[in-house]
């Protein structure tokens, strides 16, 4: 039995504002990226990891290693043209007997909690659907509806979602959806039930320059 994450590295960084790939930006003085990797090797040194990139950021991805002696070991899946592709093709890089536990994790949430990945990984060892969530701590307010909403009616999702093997990669053979936002309705669509954990509010997902502001703080 082994276990395995498929980490996300796909963005182009728009909302950044910059011309490199928010995956590749530093923060603290090490590539997001990299220090996504290194908090899920943190939680286990026997875990494989596959990196799903863009073919044409491997170059540049291979010289960021190089100048910062990054040499943990993962295996490589080319992204795709949209994220349930790139998943699909990190999925190809698992034997079709494995048994164990698959997370998926987005490359710009470097400050997941390894509590947080423990207890998504063995809670799905017997959910097997496991999605890391949070409180809403603002008001919500329905556009449609133009009233307010009961705030504990709902979480902020995050990642790593983690489920069964077999599980993922059979709802992984299903078309492509509109209706598939992120891993866990992939596998809802199957019929299966999802089960929610306790996710960390550090564990954001660096999208615009605000978010590069958080992470610094979170750092120092």
């Amino acid at each position: 039995m082994s276990d395995y994450v498929i980490i996300t590295a796909g963005g182009k960084g728009l909302r950044m504002g910059g011309d490199i790939p928010k995956q590749f930006l530093s923060v603290g003085g090490l590539p997001v990226l990299m220090r996504t990797i290194r908090r899920f090797r943190e939680y286990s040194g026997k875990l494989q990891i596959i990196l799903v990139l863009p073919h044409d950021q491997r170059d540049y991805w291979q010289q960021l290693c190089e100048a910062f002696d990054f040499r943990e070991e993962y295996l490589l899946a080319d992204g795709g043209d949209t994220r349930f592709a790139s998943i699909r093709n990190g999925l190809r890089l698992i034997p079709e007997d494995a048994q164990g536990i698959v997370a998926v994790h987005d490359g710009v949430r470097p400050f997941v909690s390894v509590d947080v990945i423990a207890r998504c990984f063995e809670t799905a060892r017997s959910a097997r659907a496991v999605i890391p969530v949070t409180p809403v701590v603002e008001t919500l307010r329905s556009v449609s509806g133009h009233c307010n909403v009961l705030r504990s009616d709902y979480r902020l999702v995050q990642t790593p979602q983690c489920f069964d093997i077999p599980l993922l990669k059979r709802a992984y053979a299903q078309p492509d959806s509109p209706r598939f936002t992120d891993d866990a309705s992939v596998v809802e669509a199957l019929g299966e039930t999802v089960t929610m954990v306790d996710g960390n509010r550090e564990n954001i997902k660096l999208t615009t320059p605000f978010d590069l502001k958080i992470a610094e703080a979170i750092l120092s």
